[in-house]
C-alpha cells in the first residue's frame, strides 16, 4: 500500500517509522513531514488547512490508505471530505472529532450520559464566571472551549486568576474559543488509556503517563508535554475495567446514538480519585509525546491494525506487545512555553553517534537548504525502551549531554514518581 501520513510533528515520525517496519507498506508520502520523516518517507509540502490540495496530492502519487496524526485537520473535518470522494482514511470524522475540538461538547456528553467527571459550569459570558465562583473552592481550572495547542488549560488559585483568564478567553486568545469551561480541581494521579477504534468494536492501546508542566517535579505553566513513560503501572485490571465501563462504553454508544459511530484512536486522559477514574479530557488521536512511546513497544504490525480499523475488521484482529518499558525527554526551546526562538542549528545531529538504543524523534524541525534547525517549542523527543525506566532515563539524559544543544533544555525528572516509589 501507498500510505499519506498526515502531519509533522513526534507524533507523525513515530508513527510514519512504525509503518515503514510493515511489511504491507510500498511507500510513504508525509504531508508535510519533518527532517526526520524524510529518511523513511518522501515529505510533500501542503497546507493541511487546504483540503482540496491534499485530495489532490492523493490522487496523483496513487495513496491507498490515509492516516490523519494532529487533531486539527480531524477537529475541521478532513475525515469527511476525504470519505466523500472515497478514500480511505483513518481516523474520527467532524461531529466525532468534538470530543476533543470542544471541550463543552464533551463535557455534557459527560453529564447526558453518566460518565465520572469533575464538576463543570460552561461560561459565555463574565457574569457566569463570576456566579460560579461564589459556589465554588479554589483552585478552579479554567478551560477554553476549543483547541489550544496544549495551551488553554490553567490552574487558578485565585479568584482573580480566574477572572484574568477567563477574561482573556473570552476577548480571543484562542481563535477556537468563544467560551470555556470552569471545572473542580480533582487530586490524584493523571494517566493516559489509549484504544483503538472501528465501527463495531474497539481495543486497548497502550497506557502512558505524561508531564505537562514545563518545570521539575510537576511545577510551572503547563505545556504539550515536556516527555512521558509507557506502561503507566497504575492502570490494573480492576482500573481499566472501570475505564472501560464507565467511560469509554458510554462514550461510544452516545456517539452512535448520535449516528457518528467513532473511528480511530481515542485517547482518555483520566484523573484517579481514591482508585476511581475520572475523565478529564478525550483527545481524537493518538498523543504526542505518548505515542512516541507506546508505538516502540507494539510488537504487532501497526499498518495491518491501522488498516484492519478502516475497514471495520479490529475484532478478527491480534495486537501484542513487547514486555519493554519506554520513555521519552523533550528537548524543548529556551523559553517554551513562552517566546521562543526560531531556526536554530540542530545540523550536528547528523554526526553525533548515540547509542544503538536511543531513537531521536523530529517534533520541531525543519530543513533550511540541508541544514536542520528548529521550528518549534517542542524540538526533539529522545526515546529509549528497556527493562527498568531509571536505566532507561540514565541512557537518555546521557544522549542529550551529548548532543548538548546550548538553545534547549528538558526535564531530567521524567517518571520521577514512579521512579521515587520503588526505591
Amino acid at each position: 500500500m501507498n500510505i499519506g501520513l498526515i502531519g509533522s510533528g513526534g507524533r507523525e515520525h513515530a508513527i510514519c517509522r512504525k509503518v515503514y517496519e510493515s511489511k504491507l507498506v510500498k511507500k510513504i508520502f508525509c504531508l508535510p513531514g519533518n527532517p526526520g520523516t524524510s529518511q523513511m518517507a518522501t515529505n510533500i509540502y501542503a497546507d493541511l488547512s487546504n483540503f482540496k490540495e491534499i485530495y489532490k496530492i492523493i490522487k496523483v502519487k496513487k495513496i491507498d490508505l490515509v492516516i490523519i496524526g494532529p487533531e486539527e485537520p480531524l477537529v475541521k473535518g478532513l475525515v469527511d471530505f476525504l470519505i466523500k470522494r472515497k478514500i480511505k482514511v483513518f481516523g474520527p470524522n467532524k461531529f466525532a472529532s468534538k470530543l476533543e475540538g470542544s471541550k463543552a461538547f464533551m463535557k455534557n456528553l459527560c453529564k447526558e450520559n453518566g460518565i465520572p467527571t469533575a464538576k463543570f459550569k460552561i461560561c459565555k459570558k463574565i457574569n457566569e464566571v463570576k456566579k460560579f465562583l461564589k459556589i465554588s473552592r479554589l483552585p478552579l481550572v479554567v478551560k477554553a472551549d476549543g483547541l489550544a495547542a496544549g495551551k488553554g488549560v490553567t490552574i487558578c488559585k485565585t479568584e482573580e486568576k480566574v477572572l484574568t483568564i477567563s477574561k482573556e478567553i473570552f476577548e480571543g486568545k484562542f481563535k477556537s474559543s468563544n467560551k470555556l469551561v470552569l471545572e473542580e480541581f480533582l487530586v490524584g494521579p493523571e494517566v493516559s488509556y489509549f484504544v483503538i477504534v472501528d465501527k463495531y468494536c474497539f481495543k486497548f492501546f497502550g497506557t502512558a503517563q505524561d508531564h505537562k508542566q514545563v518545570k521539575e517535579k510537576d511545577k510551572g505553566a503547563n505545556t504539550g508535554g515536556m516527555g512521558a513513560y509507557s506502561p503507566a503501572p497504575i492502570v490494573n485490571k480492576i482500573l481499566e475495567k472501570k475505564i472501560i465501563k464507565r467511560i469509554i462504553e458510554p462514550t461510544l454508544k452516545a456517539l452512535k446514538r448520535k449516528k457518528n459511530p467513532y473511528r480511530g484512536f481515542l485517547y482518555v486522559g483520566l484523573m484517579i480519585v481514591d482508585n476511581e477514574p475520572h475523565l478529564i479530557e478525550f483527545n481524537v488521536r493518538m498523543g504526542d509525546p505518548e505515542c512516541q512511546v507506546i508505538l516502540p513497544r507494539l510488537k504487532s504490525d501497526f499498518l495491518n491494525i491501522i488498516y484492519n480499523a478502516t475497514i471495520n475488521n479490529l475484532k478478527k484482529t491480534k495486537i501484542k506487545w513487547k514486555n519493554d518499558k519506554s520513555m521519552t525527554i523533550v528537548l524543548c526551546a529556551k523559553g517554551y512555553p513562552g517566546k521562543y526562538i526560531k531556526n536554530i542549528s540542530l545540523n550536528k545531529i547528523k554526526n553525533i553517534k548515540f547509542d544503538n538504543k536511543i531513537f531521536i524523534y523530529h517534533a520541531g524541525t525543519k530543513f533550511i537548504n540541508d541544514n536542520i534547525v528548529s521550528n518549534g517549542g517542542r524540538v526533539l523527543n529522545f526515546t529509549s525502551t528497556g527493562s527498568n525506566f531509571l536505566k532507561i532515563r540514565g541512557l537518555i539524559i546521557k544522549s542529550l549531554k551529548k548532543f548538548n544543544w546550548k538553545s534547549g533544555f528538558y526535564r531530567k525528572d521524567i517518571g520521577w514518581k514512579i521512579i521515587n516509589k520503588k526505591k
